[in-house]
């Protein structure tokens, strides 16, 4: 009898990627095709939503031909993606009406500067999403397409527009148009969505100025949302299981109770810990979000979430500008190399301080820099850099949950790194758990995939599947760990503009 999997579509920022696991949840092969990055003027980020599209059906061809697997092989779709990217097309002809404003693009800043200048209007904004009011969320795109497209506003209010999060895109053009909806974890991520009713809200929508015609149905994360039946692909092929990358992660990383949580090392840094069925209002600048949960699940599950904007990206800056390192892989031995950093702190706020600073003036800094400052130095510093800041957002965290964190699970790039993760787990005096796959994200949605269709009986069964690869306890003299963080804090004050 011919082995069956799941197959994950991992819709990232830069790449698409086809995944396949099998019953063990093993990552038996993967497929990946970039596409183009779009900066039509600064701070703006674009992409093509055809060009999301056709390298995600090239990636899924190329992985079942690759590996020779039949359409009776796969038992199921599950689909992650970038977040809060905003696409809007036509319904009667599929073709989108303006390139999509990815989640990284600032142009809608001042809009909501506009509206939600008052303390009243964000406050009741983050009453109901969740969320601190920014342009990261999609609110505030859906209405800058609107608005800035010839006739996009007249053809919303007739009914004719769709909006999707690239979920939503990818859902209603695998199933060649039968199906418009989202999961819960993209919708908490748009500003337009109430997180304790479960709905699309009414007054946010009046106040984005958005058609309540152009949003998506919302349905738990591990659920059926149609068969493909786009040509591109094998049709028939049922999407069992759809989540937004971080949440997606966090449901891989078998993060199913309240305390357990999950660090990404990716582009940025992003914490989730999963609080159960309370949503926990923060009071430390971090986002209330919903979390993803399997088919069995009795109500809505909720995590807070904290983003670091630049981490992975800073390792590509010393390559790629600095020129420090030919490669990511030479970080860690050039940070062995020296003893400590030689009083060198680096806070790469290229784009500002994210969670839970939240100063979008800031700027990145190299302080304690002397002649006897070397490569290594910098270099070892830039790697402390992200192990300070996942140690802010944690602290923030575990003061809003009223508890501290047993042990953090880490996946993305940057978790491969044994110096980085060693650094880390001194710094928050908590075992690290880094397990053999780290592809979470992709496996996340593999698994409310399978487990809708019964390809894995339970959450139970995924926990025993997991084999942690490393985990890393803290050996730091407090001491130490004391003197690094108020050097840290030192730099950040030095930073920060407000």
């Amino acid at each position: 009898m011919p082995k069956k999997y799941v197959v994950a579509l991992d819709q990232g920022t830069t790449s698409s990627r086809a995944i396949l696991f099998d019953r063990a949840g093993k990552l038996v092969d993967m497929a990946q095709h970039p596409f183009e990055q779009l900066y039509p003027q600064p701070g703006w980020v674009e992409h093509n939503p055809q060009d999301i599209l056709s390298s995600q059906l090239a990636a899924l061809t190329e992985l079942l031909v690759s590996r020779d697997v039949g359409p009776g092989q796969i038992d199921s779709i599950g689909i992650t993606n970038q977040r809060e990217t905003t696409v809007v097309w036509d319904r009667e002809t599929g073709v989108p009406v303006s390139n999509a404003i990815v989640w990284q693009c600032r142009r809608t800043a001042p809009i909501i500067e506009e509206l939600c200048s008052d303390p009243e209007v964000a406050a009741r904004i983050t009453a109901k999403t969740g969320l601190l009011p920014d342009a990261y969320f999609s609110a505030s795109k859906i209405k800058w397409i609107l608005d800035n497209t010839p006739g996009a506003r007249a053809a919303a209010e007739a009914g004719r527009l769709a909006f999707g999060t690239v979920d939503s895109w990818l859902v209603w053009s695998l199933t060649y148009g039968k199906v418009h909806a989202t999961d819960v974890t993209n919708a908490s991520r748009t500003m337009l969505y109430d997180i304790h009713e479960g709905r699309w809200d009414p007054w946010l929508l009046d106040l984005f100025d958005v058609p309540a015609s152009m949003l998506p149905e919302v349905r738990p994360s591990s659920s059926y949302f149609g068969e493909t039946a786009h040509p591109g692909v094998v049709g028939g092929i049922p999407i069992a299981g759809v989540a937004g990358d971080q949440q997606s992660a966090l449901f891989g990383q078998c993060c199913y109770a309240a305390g357990e949580a999950k660090n990404t090392y990716g582009t940025g840094c992003f914490l989730l810990m999963h609080t159960g069925n309370e949503a926990c209002a923060s009071k430390n600048n971090l986002v209330t979000t919903i979390a993803a949960s399997g088919p069995d699940a009795a109500s809505t599950e909720y995590a807070l979430e904290g983003s670091v904007f630049v981490a992975g990206a800073l390792v590509q800056w010393l390559r790629d500008e600095l020129g420090l390192i030919d490669s990511a892989e030479e970080t860690e031995q050039l940070a062995r190399s020296v003893a400590d950093t030689g009083g060198v702190y680096v806070v790469p706020a290229f784009t500002g301080l994210g969670a839970p600073y939240w100063d979008a003036e800031a700027r990145g800094a190299i302080y304690g820099l002397t002649r006897g400052t070397s490569k290594a130095h910098v270099v070892r510093a830039a790697l402390e850099s992200l192990a300070f800041q996942v140690h802010d957002l944690v602290s923030a965290m575990e003061a809003d949950a009223g508890k501290r964190m047993r042990v953090l699970n880490v996946d993305g790039g940057a978790s491969a790194n044994d110096f980085l993760m060693q650094f880390q787990s001194d710094l928050l005096q908590t075992p690290l758990a880094r397990p053999h796959n780290t592809e979470t994200t992709a496996l996340g949605a593999a698994y409310l995939a399978g487990l809708r269709t019964g390809f894995w009986k339970s959450t139970g069964e995924l926990c025993d599947m997991r084999a942690e690869d490393t985990t890393f306890h803290p050996d730091m003299p407090s001491k130490t760990r004391d003197a690094l963080l108020a050097g840290w804090q030192k730099a950040i004050g030095r930073t920060r503009t407000a």
